[in-house]
């Protein structure tokens, strides 16, 4: 009688960060409707002159900026009445940085720009690298579950295992219970300055590449 064994496999690698993605936004705020979207536009040039010598330099990968939109509206006072009309202009732009040290300038200028948000920072490898890396560790966590059934089979004096299916996590017949998969980009922190305002943490922390597989085997 053959003996059936389903096991989950698991491999993960650990990278330094090759790219951060930073996602960015200018707001103005104001009484007059064509003075706010004046003000974004005077700092959304600039910003996008300074992206461009950046990608000149191949300190940038790419970069997107939207279309300048405004919106209006009139907030709510404390004594329950609306206020005067609020105009706001905003315009978000987000680009991928591959060298670190240009992304430290270029985020301590804007970031002390009025006008600017900077929404996050986000890690990770070259798309290209990625492709690579998932492809060993997918291996890794096959030949991780060939070994754990193996484990099993020897362990009740079967022979050697051959594999019937190999799924994704969840996706075989009967679903196996486990962790799923680990983020695979680190975000920036931010954190308050001890002497100041808000300030960036751009230290770039290890990119987790992971990987689970559900397999299920037979032996004799």
């Amino acid at each position: 009688m053959t003996l059936d064994i389903t096991v989950r496999g698991s491999a993960e690698q650990h990278h330094p960060a090759e790219r951060a993605i930073v996602s960015m936004a200018v707001a103005i705020e104001g009484h007059e409707k064509q003075q706010v979207f004046k003000d974004a536009v005077a700092i959304q040039d600039p910003l996008a002159t300074q992206l461009k010598e950046l990608v000149d330099l191949h300190a940038v990968a790419t970069w997107s900026s939207d279309q300048v939109r405004v919106y209006s509206h009139r907030p709510w006072g404390e004594d329950g009445k609306r206020g005067a009309m609020v105009h706001v202009a905003r315009v978000k732009v987000g680009a991928e940085f591959t060298d670190f040290e240009r992304l430290s300038g270029f985020l301590d200028y804007w970031a002390g720009t009025e006008g600017v948000d900077i929404c996050g920072v986000a890690w990770d490898v070259g798309a290209k690298n990625r492709r690579a890396y998932e492809t060993e560790v997918r291996k890794a966590a096959v030949d991780d579950a060939v070994a754990k059934a193996q484990s099993y089979a020897n362990a009740v004096r079967r022979g050697k295992v051959v594999a019937l299916q190999l799924a994704d996590p969840g996706m075989l017949t009967h679903h196996i219970e486990g962790p799923g998969s680990l983020p695979m980009i680190a975000r920036a922190a931010f954190a308050d300055s001890v002497d100041g305002p808000l300030e960036l943490d751009l230290t770039p922390e290890e990119i987790v590449i992971h990987v689970d597989v559900d397999a299920r085997f037979q032996a004799d």
